[in-house]
């Protein structure tokens, strides 16, 4: 029975964290509720750092999940800018990094999300080499674009995926020379497969932005700290002025493996353990958001999703079942994209060699479709591109599970709520 003498501990203050804690307060729980996050901002939401805040066309307060007088209001105890280096299962208490602290928990959410990974290569020390993932790097790279912009400067992107894709469009609308480079043969090769990873390099290409596949980064050149260069493991150097490390990010489960917490093998991209009600393998720990591996039904693999809806739905789910309330974890992966004037949506999950065909219905040349993943009929994923109010029908034909026919699924002037059975 949940009641006012408990305390419920929540690590992590993004997007997962403090909706969990909005969700605990908003299904009726009147005990302590303790936010810790390691940043000094409040909560925020991480969509803009690449889109409309690196722009300028969003303000900064525009990115915080709740204003700052909501988390008094609601008697959330928050702790800015401050870590958790241990958890004690025993004791059933967490120590704060700085002095210490012992602060006890009946329950406790990890929602201590995902950190860049790093280039391992020489020069990566010097002033000039970015990540982006906290609203601190979003603010200096919004600068460092700008000024690039004006000084018809050279920014190397390293990573042709989401991340990397927006900043180099961001780039380019403020003026910036951009060459990315990427292992992989396209864009985005690792989600889309070859098919569609194509139609994003040609996207970027028409705005100027230069390409070099099938290549790494071996070294970042550069003089009184400042970049000069980038060279590549083919023998080319690159002109640069600024580097940004865009080559994913890795689940910050140092503190769950500490505390003895199953993790999930790296083949399923690592991250804590949960069970459907994003439990870990201690009953009293939960985790949510990027840092959480959960078993999904549907697609009979667990899986590590390190987007915005993940946390939107995670965090309320976590907090829902800290409560003891029934429910599943098994929201579908969906994410969105904006680069210069292509709008997208991505539901569902399919990596490469999971699936047979992929479906155009529409004018892939233009950037009007949707493209379908499809195995054995069954539809796996679908990406709707500059084509609106189609995710709750995409969705609808993933949860199914039922084949379609392929021409059906082509073909336009077929309603997709038609093809759901």
């Amino acid at each position: 029975m949940v009641d006012a003498d408990q305390t419920f501990v929540i690590v992590g203050g993004g997007l997962a964290g403090a909706k969990a804690a909005e969700t605990l307060r908003a299904e009726g729980f009147s005990g302590r509720v303790i936010l810790i996050c390691d940043e000094r901002d409040h909560p925020y939401e991480r969509p803009p750092l690449s889109k409309g805040y690196l722009l300028g066309k969003e303000e900064r307060d525009k990115v915080f999940v709740h204003e700052p007088a909501w988390y008094a209001r609601n008697d959330i105890e928050l702790h800015l800018g401050q870590t958790v280096d241990a958890v004690d299962r025993y004791a059933k208490t967490v120590r704060f990094g700085d002095d210490g602290t012992l602060v006890h928990y009946d329950k406790l959410l990890l929602a201590t999300g995902a950190e860049p990974r790093r280039l391992d290569i020489p020069g990566t020390d010097l002033a000039g080499v970015h990540h982006l993932r906290r609203l601190a790097h979003a603010e200096r790279l919004k600068g460092v674009l700008g000024s690039l912009g004006r000084d018809n400067g050279h920014l190397v992107i390293a990573g042709a995926g989401w991340i990397g894709l927006e900043v180099a469009a961001a780039a380019r609308e403020y003026g910036a020379e951009v060459t990315v480079i990427e292992p992989t043969p396209t864009p985005l090769h690792g989600v889309l497969g070859p098919e569609l990873g194509n139609v994003f390099g040609a996207l970027h290409r028409e705005h100027g932005v230069r390409f070099h596949f099938g290549v790494k980064l071996t070294e970042i050149v550069g003089q009184d700290g400042m970049v000069l260069a980038a060279r590549t493991d083919d023998g080319e150097e690159h002109p640069a002025h600024a580097v940004l490390a865009a080559i994913g990010a890795e689940p910050r489960t140092g503190l769950a493996k500490a505390a003895g917490l199953e993790l999930a093998e790296r083949a399923h991209g690592g991250g804590i353990t949960v069970d459907s009600r994003l439990r870990t393998s201690d009953p009293d720990i939960y985790a949510a958001g990027d840092v959480a591996s959960f078993p999904h039904a549907l697609f009979d693999t667990r899986l590590r999703v390190e987007h915005w809806a993940n946390a939107l739905n995670g965090g309320p789910a976590a907090a829902r079942a800290m409560l003891g309330k029934d429910g599943t974890y098994d929201r579908l992966p969906y994410f969105f994209s904006d680069q210069y004037d292509l709008g997208m949506e991505y539901s569902g999950w399919a990596p490469p060699g999971s699936y047979d065909e992929v479906v155009i219905r529409g004018d892939a040349g233009k950037r009007e479709f949707i493209a379908f993943w499809v195995r054995e009929g069954k539809v796996l994923a679908g990406m709707n591109v500059n084509v609106w109010d189609v995710t709750e029908p995409i969705q609808a034909l993933i949860r199914s599970g039922a084949a379609v026919d392929p021409e059906a699924l082509a073909d336009p002037h077929v309603p997709l709520d038609s093809l759901v059975p």
